[in-house]
Parts: C-alpha cells; structure tokens; sequence
C-alpha cells in the first residue's frame, strides 16, 4: 500500500540507550546504558545516537526543560525505523528506545518512566522493566499491554484517524501552524516539493514533520523522509528530489548558506511560509474552499474532525480512481490513466493530469490493484469516506 511501516515486527522494541552530549561539534555521543547488552547493530549503534543531539552544540542553549522527539531511519528493505528520544537539559544526555512501531505516545510515556528509574540510580528496575517489555508479545491491534512495573498503556489502533488531543503530533501542528500555512503545505506535499521545516523546539520540530506527512493519507509519503536532520548530514537538504525534512534553528543559517533552490520553507517558530510554487492555485478551489472551512471550524476542537477534513479533501481528489478501474479477459484489475483523467471540471482535470505522475499516487494505485488481484476488497477509512 505504498506505507513505509513494517508488517508485523517480531518485538515490540530493538534497542534502548541512554546517550551522552558530545563535548564538540567534531565528537560522537557516548552511550551510558543499553539494553539488551549485547545489542550488535553495528549500524544502529554507529548512527543512532547521533540522531540524539540534532542540534549546533555549541550554540543551542535548550530551554526547555525536557523534550521528547522522534526521528526515523531507514532500514535495507525501506521500512521505517522510530528512534524514540527524551531529551533531559539537566543532565545533558538522552534517552532512546528503537522500534518499527509508531508508538508515539506509549513510548514518551515509557521513556518517563525509565528516566525516573535512571534518576534514582534504580538501574535493575530499568533492566526488568526493559526486559518485560522486550520479551511482550505484540497486542491485537489498539490491544492494552499490561507490565506489572508500570501502569498499563494501550497500543493505538492503527484503523482510525489522528485525533485531538490523543494524538500528540497532529495536536502540536494544530497549534502551532496557521490554517492558510498549513493548507500550502498540503498542496506542496501533494505536488512532491523539497520542504523544510525549522523549528527551535525538537518536541514540536518532529511532531509537525510527522503529523504532515499522516495529513496525505491514503497516500503515503515516498521520498526523504527526515523528521530531524543532524548536523553532519546537513548536505541532504542540496538533494535535486523531493524531500520532507526537519531543521533545528541553530542549523538554519548553515542550511540556507548552501544556496537552496526551489524549496518550501515553514519557519514554525514564526508561523511563515516562503515558497517559490502556486501550489494551491493548482489544487481545485472548491476541494480547498471547503477544506479550508472545515478547518477553520475544527480548529483545535477535540476529536478526528481536522484528519476527518483531510480525508474528505483526498476522497474529492483521488476518490474517482474507482471509475477508472478495469477488467482484463482473465479477470486481472487494471487502472486506466486516461478515464481518471476525463473528469467534466476543467480544474479538476488539469490537477488530476499532474496527480498520474506522482510517486505517492502511483504507489497507491499499485496497492490497491494488488488487493483487487487478490480477489480482496479495499476496506479502510478513504473507502468509506469515498
């Protein structure tokens, strides 16, 4: 189906550590703490603690006294990889839990309760407690996991949409992004821009990333996706193809410094937007008009109303794919470019013309031709919605 997920992990994490600040720019961070022991990933442990502190050390001054955030690594089959992070001022280090599972809120909530136990030096209670959940079985989906050392928490039901407050990222995108910024990011999304976003908060800088890209469902994102860009890979953001990336502030002027062209830029600290594109002129005015409505109404109402409002603008966009389905002789599904072209809105032809060359839409249609050639049926939010 085009998602970058991993279809049933054997664990419900991989790798947990607690990583030290580098003393220099030119310095890797140090780990503290793993577990399992003997944790062996020689990629994993070369590149995900530098993930840990994606910021100019020596010109970030983090005010905030604790901040959780989320980057994500690729790994050789192209699946997602979430390097969970709880970044403690006080003590200048960082904790961090690795998983194929899009946990957000569980995992936050679970890197509280191992930093309570680091705190007070309870270090076996920290193993137990990492060694309970590492050996858990995966729940059902949306199941509740029950560990005797801490309260019960609920895995998220990945069938339903992003709601307010429950879901952390959508909620501090909400917030911090205005409606008209957010629907030129959407358009910029859907059109496969290069786009940065800054950010001097890494808690609200990656869930902002995040939260976008879950804007574009039932498409997926398919190109770099990079919640939280450190340092040493800054020359990402000269790439020549489409992007998603997260900058620290303290970054900024050493990204902007590489001549960017071309790119969307959100500055989150600010709410501005720069863009070179007309990228909403090119979407149908009556899908944005009624979106932008929508939004306006939700605002930060509690609920699934704003992901409900995105859905709906998808389902207006891409919803005619069915028309353009076909049968072979042999009973195999086809998708007709041409018929989902025809459309009698002359806007709505001119975006759905571009819409066939996406990547994130080639992808969608490759996924449900596969369920179709199954003899299975699409079942999921964007068919009901359609």
């Amino acid at each position: 189906m085009g998602s970058r997920l991993k279809q049933n992990p054997e664990r419900t994490f991989y790798w947990f550590f607690e990583a030290t600040c580098p003393v220099a720019r030119d310095k890797d961070p140090g780990v503290l703490f793993q577990f399992p022991e003997d944790f062996s990933d020689e990629e994993s442990c070369q590149t995900s603690p530098r993930f840990c502190f994606p910021y100019d050390i020596q010109r970030a001054r983090e005010r905030v006294a604790v901040q959780h955030f989320t980057f994500v690594l690729t790994d050789l089959e192209g699946c997602q990889r979430f390097g969970f992070c709880r970044l403690a001022n006080n003590t200048n280090t960082c904790l961090c839990i690795l998983s194929y599972l899009p946990w957000f809120e569980v995992f936050y909530k679970l890197l509280n309760n191992l930093a309570d136990f680091l705190t007070k030096g309870q270090t076996r209670e920290t193993t137990a407690l990492l060694a309970a959940l590492y050996q858990q079985p995966l729940p059902p989906a949306a199941g509740s996991v029950t560990l005797q050392m801490v309260p019960y928490f609920i895995a998220p039901d990945p069938g339903s949409l992003p709601s307010i407050p429950e879901n952390r990222n959508l909620t501090e995108l909400i917030v911090a992004v205005d409606v008209g910024n957010l629907l030129q990011l959407y358009a910029s999304m859907l059109f496969e821009r290069r786009i940065l976003i800054f950010s001097s908060k890494l808690s609200t800088l990656t869930a902002c990333v995040h939260a976008l890209s879950a804007l574009l469902y039932p498409l997926y994102w398919q190109h770099i996706f990079i919640p939280v860009l450190p340092p040493h890979l800054l020359d990402y953001c000269c790439a020549p193809m489409p992007y998603l990336i997260g900058v620290h502030t303290s970054l900024s002027e050493k990204v902007r410094s590489r001549g960017l062209e071309e790119v969307v830029i959100l500055n989150v600290d600010t709410n501005t937007l720069e863009t070179p594109f007309e990228d909403l002129k090119r979407i149908p005015s009556d899908v944005m008009s009624g979106l932008k409505a929508c939004l306006k109404r939700q605002a930060v109402s509690p609920g699934c109303g704003v992901s409900r409002a995105f859905l709906k603008a998808q389902a207006l966009l891409f919803g005619g794919y069915r028309d353009a389905l076909r049968g072979q002789e042999d009973g195999e599904m086809w998708f007709s470019e041409e018929i989902f072209q025809d459309h009698k809105s002359a806007s709505m032809k001119q975006f759905l013309q571009s819409a066939i060359h996406l990547q994130s839409f080639k992808q969608f249609i490759d996924g449900r031709l596969d369920i179709l050639n199954e003899d299975k049926v699409p079942d999921d939010l964007f068919e009901e919605e359609i």
